[in-house]
């Protein structure tokens, strides 16, 4: 009799076992493709990933390698014109492939959920955001309204977001866009589901929000169980978030392990470029530049016989390499890594890239733009019928610095700093409240673009964020800088105009027959370059660069970044690089300026701002790095709440309703006086109360392991 209870117990904990070791979702030779009235587009060819219970599994490769399609593939949402055509996507052992919309509609929402790039494609705008949570439990479970609010508070709550009654009433677009992340990871964990598909969850994120959502990922994993597949171009996040890695090339998995261990012992060419175009700590634009990937991504029916890389591998072998499809091969050295090579075990894996990209430093010129106490102040209206006090809003307060001849200078900071609003004044699109902008000799802070010589205009131009926006799609390449030309007045005829456009096509290392191609054409990576030849048209000297590289992939990225300090050294351009992304700015400037809240809270040259001591805001924008080295430890300091309204800043130092070190400093002086700036080391300047003993006792955010 009493051996009943013992026998039940220990058939459930082995049957409990046995589920552990069951995959939560397990694609066997998956094959998709995309039919038009011509031919059948082949997006994913016999891809196998296995995900199993509590495990995140990073998916990573370039654009249109195919991870959205595998994605959208486990969610059966390919549309008309998608098809699965072999293989099986299984989850829990049921064949997603197989199930009717009934049974997909079982499981779509409560078993699997997805969260997508931008979170308001997921959120009804003419909803309330409690309104929007307690659906998922009423639709998928048959909760009570009751028990779905009680459900939605209960999520709010662990997705941290301030004051969740508030939220519950709000409408997304009350939210800001790291808030709106959030509600969207929220309503995805409503159900609980087993597993969890993240598609490039934090792109349009900043870096210090980006780093509270992916601790706030990897938290709620744990504390719910839930699996992930976590879609990524950006290595260094797959190193915080995954335990797995499953590297994909042109719709097949190339290589497959554990995070640690492909990162560490990469055994396929393409991860191993992958890593040569990212910038590293260690990296430098000089001694040890980026390696672009050479060659263009094939497109899907165009694929090469044999390796699908094998026309951009350095490894390459005619004969061999491209003789017959390639299989995965079990790597020896490691349990369940496994690469997409036939020549892994001949090639020499630890040894140096070729050092042929060496390039000598050039040592920055005269002072050619200096900001003295810039403001720009906007006002904004009273209300729909003015019957309200009219309002401010200081989005540049006294900003100082100088910009040299040949040095890049980059500008960071969270969305809402001001950086923009720098830029547009700069270029002459607004002109300064008050402040001083001189460029050479000349003071333009006052003078809009339109009443510009057009001289001044040349000087100073813009390469923009998305090279999709900045062509006409009605208009050749070679014609869309023929204009810039004309508007510049370089030239003396057609003919002259023609050759100097055919010289701006090499100077950007594009073919000239890309002059008569429309920009529809062109790859993104390209289209950018075209960018860059027309900002340079005019002869520029100073040319802002605002996020250039943020919309490609990292491959095009290394490449652009090589294009534009080859551009440097030979015409001697200051380079005004604004950006978030701070692995960059470490590789390509030359001084760092910190923003926030309009202010300039830190400058140096970048080994000082790199360095401790640093601003506290300047610490929290390094702790949020992603880095994709096993080697290198992180401080992690995730900064609470959100950035202040520029309408409405709080007194004091601006950063001080985040400021960690904040009771540091004696008595209330950072809740009443803005700190004055201070100089830590010639050059070095930054805008903190903090006394001497506190900033001896800072320590570095990023470090070696072994340090």
């Amino acid at each position: 009799m009493t051996l009943h209870p013992t026998v039940g117990t220990l058939d459930s904990a082995a049957s409990l076992l046995d589920r552990q070791r069951q995959p939560v979702l397990d694609i066997q030779d998956l094959s998709i493709s995309f039919f038009t009235r011509a031919i059948e587009i082949p997006a994913v060819m016999s891809f196998s990933c296995t995900v199993m219970p509590g495990e995140a599994v990073g998916l990573v490769g370039e654009s249109g390698c195919g991870k959205s399609t595998v994605a959208l593939g486990i969610m059966r949402d390919l549309g008309v014109n998608g098809r699965i055509t072999g293989g099986q996507i299984l989850f829990k052992g049921r064949d997603l492939a197989t199930l009717s919309e009934s049974e997909l509609r079982q499981i779509r929402g409560s078993e699997i959920a997805m969260i997508y790039q931008e979170p308001m494609a997921s959120l009804n705008p003419a909803m309330t955001v409690g309104r929007q949570l307690m659906e998922v439990p009423m639709i998928h479970q048959g909760a009570t309204a009751a028990e779905a609010r009680a459900r939605a508070l209960e999520v709010v709550t662990d997705v941290r977001l301030p004051d969740p009654e508030r939220i519950l009433k709000s409408y997304p677009h009350q939210l800001s866009g790291g808030q709106q992340q959030r509600i969207v990871i929220a309503m995805a964990l409503m159900s609980r589901p087993a597993l969890l598909i993240l598609d490039e969850p934090t792109t349009a994120l900043d870096v210090t929000v980006e780093a509270a959502v992916v601790q706030l990922v990897k938290d709620l994993g744990r504390k719910y169980g839930t699996s992930m597949l976590f879609i990524s171009h950006n290595l260094g996040l797959v190193q915080e978030v995954c335990d797995r890695l499953c590297v994909m090339y042109s719709g097949e998995a190339v290589e497959r392990g554990r995070v640690a261990e492909v990162f560490e012992h990469m055994r396929h060419p393409y991860t191993q470029a992958l890593f040569r175009a990212i910038p590293l700590p260690g990296a430098d634009k000089n001694a040890r530049p980026l390696k672009a990937i050479p060659g263009n991504f094939p497109l899907p029916h165009e694929r090469p016989p044999g390796c699908n890389f094998g026309p951009r591998c350095d490894y390459f072998q005619k004969g061999r390499c491209d003789a017959r499809d390639v299989p995965m091969f079990d790597v020896p050295t490691a349990e369940r890594h496994d690469t997409r090579c036939l020549r892994f075990q001949e090639i020499d894996w630890e040894a140096p890239p070729d050092s042929a990209g060496l390039r000598d430093r050039r040592e920055p010129g005269p002072v050619v733009l200096r900001m003295e106490d810039l403001k720009k102040y906007y006002e904004v209206g009273g209300g729909p019928f003015g019957g309200k006090a009219r309002r401010v809003v200081k989005a540049n307060e006294t900003l100082s610095f100088e910009a040299r001849e040949g040095e890049t200078l980059a500008i960071v900071g969270e969305s809402g700093c001001g950086k923009s609003t720098f830029a547009k004044v700069l270029m002459g699109l607004e002109t300064a409240t008050s402040g001083r902008i001189t460029l050479f000799n000349d003071s333009i802070e006052a003078t809009p673009i339109e009443d510009r010589d057009p001289k001044t205009v040349a000087q100073v131009q813009m390469v923009f964020q998305n090279p999709f926006d900045t062509l006409n799609p009605s208009m050749t390449v070679g014609r869309q800088i023929v204009r810039a030309l004309e508007i510049f007045r370089v030239g003396a005829s057609d003919a002259d105009r023609r050759d100097r456009m055919l010289k701006l096509l090499d100077l950007v290392k594009l073919p000239r027959a890309f002059a008569n191609r429309m920009p529809r054409q062109l790859s993104g990576g390209q289209k950018q370059r075209v960018g860059i030849a027309r900002a340079f048209a005019g002869g520029a000297k100073v040319v802002i660069a605002d996020e250039p590289v943020s919309a490609l992939d990292v491959s095009v990225q290394a490449a652009v970044t090589d294009l534009l300090m080859d551009i440097q050294r030979e015409e001697g351009t200051t380079l005004l690089f604004i950006s978030h992304d701070l692995s960059i700015v470490r590789y390509l400037s030359d001084r760092v300026l910190v923003m926030y809240l309009g202010h300039v809270v830190e400058i140096g040259t970048t080994e000082q701002v790199f360095a401790p001591p640093y601003h506290p805001y300047t610490e929290a924008l390094l702790s949020a790095v992603p880095i994709a080295d096993p080697n290198v430890k992180k401080t992690h300091i995730v900064l609470e709440g959100e950035i202040p309204s520029a309408m409405n800043p709080p007194p004091g130092c601006p950063f001080q309703t985040r400021c960690r070190w904040k009771s540091e400093v004696p008595g209330n002086l950072c809740e009443t006086v803005v700190p004055p700036m201070r100089t830590l080391a010639p050059g070095h300047q930054f805008k903190c109360h903090l006394p001497e003993d506190a900033l001896a006792r800072m320590q570095p955010v990023i470090r070696l392991a072994a340090e």
